[in-house]
């Protein structure tokens, strides 16, 4: 083998083995950031892991007292703290001054303590209800903030995933495009090199037509018949 057709094959190789490397290493890059993602992700995870926790023990707990929910009702008012004391404290009082004017279980006393029950049944009704509805609040208010805390946290960890995902599938077609451009460096590095050969290969040719090989090796050039060649006259 001449040192111009071997000089073209090991251009061949050493382009084919410099493009098909690169073209690794490429991929490698690819991959070692994917897999740097994927673990600051699963650390981002960790961290939100008692955000989440908190969140879901917190939502068990609110689901039963939102689905459980009854209106407020006659029972409820008339087992309202405040509505019973002062109804038993009030009917002491009235119970108090009538035996206190000797008027005993007269018919007037026990007028007195209808109207007192009446009106105070009036005047507290509304005081009974509101205080329902603040301590069903305060029940559940610290709830809907630690769930809605949970929630924040898995939206969080949806978002990043999201784009995870996103980044990983472009990191996917960025190591494939790094292996294709290897392979496609490698066939044009050895298409080049046959390229190169084919032409080397007819321009001999093509010299040993022009310049056949005469005594000595010398080279002289070749003139069809007819036509005047300076070497007759010698």
């Amino acid at each position: 083998m001449s040192a111009v057709a071997t000089a073209i094959v090991g251009s061949a190789i050493i382009g084919g083995y410099s493009a098909n490397k690169a073209a690794k290493e490429q991929a490698r890059s690819v991959d070692r950031s994917t897999a740097a993602q994927e673990r600051m992700f699963n650390r981002q995870v960790e961290l939100q892991r008692p955000f989440r926790e908190a969140g879901e023990q917190a939502l068990n707990k609110l689901l039963p007292m939102a689905m459980d929910y009854k209106p407020f009702s006659l029972k409820d008012f008339e087992l309202d703290p405040g509505y019973q004391f002062r109804m038993q404290e009030g009917r002491r009082a009235v119970e108090n001054s009538m035996l206190a004017r000797g008027m005993g279980l007269s018919g007037s006393m026990l007028r007195g303590v209808t109207r007192y029950g009446q009106g105070i049944g009036s005047e507290e009704f509304m005081n009974a209800y509101n205080r329902f509805q603040a301590n069903r609040a305060n029940a559940m208010n610290p709830l809907q903030a630690i769930a809605g805390v949970g929630q924040t946290s898995a939206n969080t960890l949806s978002g990043a995933a999201g784009r995870l995902g996103e980044n990983i599938g472009a990191n996917m077609v960025a190591a494939g495009n790094a292996r294709a451009s290897g392979y496609m460096g490698t066939a044009n590095a050895i298409s080049n090199a046959l390229g190169q050969g084919l032409n080397y290969y007819q321009n001999q040719q093509l010299m040993a037509r022009m310049f056949p090989q005469q005594g000595g090796g010398a080279m002289s050039p070749a003139y069809p018949a007819g036509i005047y060649n300076p070497t007759d006259l010698a």
